[in-house]
């Protein structure tokens, strides 16, 4: 499968992530939790809490096409964090990769996350997962389906079940069940709800 497989809305192109393969540098991993993001107002999917729900500006354009290309971003300007572009060319869409399993590079990924974690937590929530495959900053807009790119993606259809519900942490559309993991899997990360959400019900 390419790309164009996910050149399709947010909620479908983060289904079709859940199972597939991720290679780092020297680390690979299988996908196991992810959170959809749409766009402006004016796209299809409008989406309050995206990078790219004020339009277009600075780093956010990776979001706005082609698909299969990476978006990275700082969390609290310390923690890189990961998104596969969906959609078409010049409508925002993306996936927040939020946790995965290691399946080989395993002492590669204990070395860049320290040797007291967990093999179950070494790549669980988005900053976790970035420091555990090695995906940095310098990654943005890197096509993830071109053999010479630095980190890698291949679709696969996952082996467990499939559940959804609300995103970890936004305080912006914070009912959406946007959040979509693969069930009895422990590198899948608890849901924490925003301090500044609304009450549940009063939001998207």
């Amino acid at each position: 499968m390419s790309a164009d497989h996910l050149a399709v809305d947010p909620v479908t192109a983060a289904r079709r992530l859940l199972g597939a393969h991720l290679l780092g540098a020297g680390v690979a991993a299988v996908i196991v939790e992810v959170e959809a993001y749409g766009g402006p107002p004016d796209g299809p999917w409008p989406d309050a809490a995206s990078h790219s729900f004020r339009g277009i500006g600075g780093r956010n354009v990776v979001m706005f096409g082609p698909a299969g290309r990476l978006y990275t971003y700082l969390s609290h300007g310390i923690h890189v964090c990961a998104n596969v572009v969906c959609a078409t060319d010049d409508v925002a869409g993306a996936v927040l990769l939020r946790a995965a399993e290691v399946t080989s590079g395993l002492d590669v990924a204990v070395s860049r996350r320290g040797p007291a974690i967990r093999p179950s937590a070494l790549a669980r929530g988005p900053g976790n997962l970035c420091a555990a495959l090695g995906i940095t900053m310098a990654d943005n807009g890197i096509d993830l389906f071109d053999d010479r790119s630095p980190i890698r993606l291949t679709l696969a259809a996952p082996d467990a079940e499939m559940a959804s519900g609300p995103r970890v942490g936004v305080s912006k559309a914070a009912d959406r069940p946007w959040r979509f993991w693969l069930t009895d899997t422990p590198e899948v990360s608890a849901y924490r709800r925003s301090p500044r959400a609304p009450e549940p019900g009063d939001s998207d």
